[in-house]
């Protein structure tokens, strides 16, 4: 490493001296200062004006507020409808897997390319019950629903705040993020509900009275 720092110290002492034993190749052309701020400078000067008018802290609360808005109320899952007409149809879990699953000890449980029911291994013990907060039908089938099945239920939102009906019905609630969970059952109309019927998942899309 010494020698490597030595021979770089020696080729630019070098560069340095022809350099200035460099012959004298003229004015190629008018030279000027340079005019423009540096950009640091730039961008600190147009904070401080920001900050003294108080457009900063104004900007700063607005984010701030966006930020708690997309917590409180997550954006509403896209493509879903009140269910117009009911439908029921039934999903099946399984899936194949793509590599091999091993213990905690590294000994082969499952080989990559079978073909696994994961109810095979536990049962759905609530009931998972779409709605759309934002309707206030959708939100008392909801409630009576989850007083009819002895709060075997789990509210998933699709729109509206999670954090307000928790407070109301003191249950945990909550929120489909990027429509995951329906993209995944298949859903397309709420409310819907998804029970386990044998070794399958039964969703039943329900038209409000």
């Amino acid at each position: 490493m010494k020698r490597i720092v030595t021979s770089c110290v020696a080729l630019g002492l070098a560069v340095l001296t022809s350099v200035v034993h460099a012959a004298d190749l003229g004015t190629l052309g008018p030279t000027y200062g340079i005019a423009e701020p540096h950009l640091l400078t730039f961008i600190k000067q147009r904070l401080r004006d920001k900050e003294r008018s108080g457009e900063l802290q104004r900007l700063m609360q607005e984010a701030q507020t966006r930020g708690i808005e997309s917590v409180q109320r997550p954006a509403p899952v896209p493509g879903l409808r009140p269910t117009e007409t009911a439908r029921t149809f039934y999903v099946d879990p399984s899936f194949t897997l793509d590599r091999n699953v091993v213990d905690a000890q590294g000994r082969l449980l499952f080989a990559a390319g079978v073909r696994k029911n994961p109810l095979d291994v536990v049962s759905l013990s609530k009931h998972l019950l779409f709605f759309d907060a934002r309707d206030p039908r959708q939100v008392a089938r909801a409630r009576e629903l989850l007083t009819r099945y002895g709060g075997k239920v789990k509210p998933i939102l699709t729109g509206g705040s999670y954090l307000d009906l928790m407070k109301a019905w003191r249950v945990a609630v909550y929120f489909d993020q990027q429509g995951t969970l329906t993209r995944h059952f298949g859903i397309r109309q709420v409310p819907a509900i998804v029970s386990q019927e044998g070794q399958r998942l039964r969703i039943d899309e329900m038209v409000l009275p």
